[in-house]
């Protein structure tokens, strides 16, 4: 395969991915790694599947193909290149949670010619570092990067480079319990979405309101930090970003906590595990946690006593009776009971939930 038609697939690829074809573009990039004889073209696709594993929480595979990426970019001698491909090593291990690997590798990336070390991947790297060092709980030197990540930022008109360190600054609020701070700066990524993400992945997005959910939890605003995460989990289950589906599961589950329903948080729990694992067709996943979402509905009493149809799942018009138990609006209606037909108390009259 020549370097046109290396060129041609990869932008295929590229196509496919976007449109959440996620396996199929796979397979037309490993294609190309495979019968590919152009170098530059090779290292474009390494990249393309470092970023796609890296987004699917592959970690593993990730860390393997950065590793390819710098056996080719020595291959060509190009001190960008190898930048590059550094870069991504650094990040691999970084999803790894190798912080102090994440470091050295991104040191290295500092160390090497070049004009893009200085210019379009700087900050890069110094978000990656200070990712690191938030991880080892070296605070100091995590918001020194994350500082200088920001003026690289800045200095060159990277929106969305300023966008990924906001919501790390959010983070790095977060653990520090500065809670206006941490809500600040992924409110200040969700506006650079806003006013510059046009045509940026719907990625950004899905990170500035995960890391907003976090900080309106902290503060103990509980209705918007529900808000956020479900806007979150619902960009992350459109485009299989399964890391992200995790974190927003965690979320959930402490908004929940904070209310003090944990059984409500289990049902979230385990109806957005369902609709994870049905999207990815594991049967042997999905029915365990149908069962255990039915469990948590009986246990709760979730369900509509006169249809049977859980309450939760979809939205719908209520009623609650002055017995407390719940039915669904359009069941009352057509039953014309004026008693609680699980009690049989007088349902009086009913009041909107």
């Amino acid at each position: 395969m020549g370097q046109d038609q290396t060129k041609q697939q990869i932008a295929k690829g590229l196509q496919l991915y976007q449109s959440n074809q996620t396996e199929k573009a796979l397979q037309v990039w490993t294609k190309v790694l495979e019968k590919s004889s152009d170098l530059v073209g090779r290292f474009r696709v390494l990249g393309c599947l470092v970023t796609a594993h890296s987004e699917m929480g592959r970690y593993k595979e990730m860390l393997k193909f950065a590793v390819v990426q710098i056996d080719t970019a020595r291959e060509l001698e190009d001190a960008d290149f190898l930048l590059e491909s550094y870069l991504n090593l650094a990040r691999s291990n970084e999803k790894l949670c190798e912080f102090h690997k994440t470091i050295s590798y991104c040191k290295t990336c500092l160390g090497l010619p070049g004009n893009r070390a200085a210019t379009q991947l700087g900050g890069q790297v110094s978000l990656s570092m200070g990712n690191a060092f938030l991880g080892l709980s070296l605070f100091q030197k995590a918001l020194e990067s994350f500082e200088k990540a920001l003026r690289y930022a800045h200095n060159n008109d990277d929106t969305m480079l300023e966008c990924r360190v906001c919501c790390s600054l959010g983070s790095f609020y977060a653990q520090v319990k500065d809670y206006e701070k941490a809500l600040f700066f992924p409110c200040k990524a969700a506006e650079l979405v806003n006013d510059y993400g046009k045509g940026w992945s719907l990625k950004y997005r899905a990170m500035s309101q995960y890391h907003m959910a976090v900080a309106y939890r902290l503060l103990g605003h509980l209705g918007s930090a529900m808000e956020c995460c479900e806007e979150s989990m619902k960009i992350a289950l459109q485009h299989g970003d399964r890391p992200l589906q995790a974190l927003c599961l965690l979320c959930f589950a402490d908004i929940h906590r904070s209310r003090g329903d944990l059984e409500l948080g289990q049902l979230k729990l385990h109806c957005l595990s369902e609709s994870i694992y049905r999207s990815r067709g594991l049967q042997r996943e999905l029915r365990a946690h149908v069962v255990r979402f039915h469990e948590c509905v009986e246990e709760t009493e979730l369900y509509c006593g006169l249809c049977g149809e859980s309450i939760g799942e979809k939205n719908s018009r209520l009623q609650a009776l002055p017995c407390s138990h719940i039915f669904h609006l359009r069941c009352l209606q057509n039953n014309g009971t004026r008693s609680c037909p699980n009690c049989h108390r007088s349902s009086m009259k009913p009041g909107f939930v």
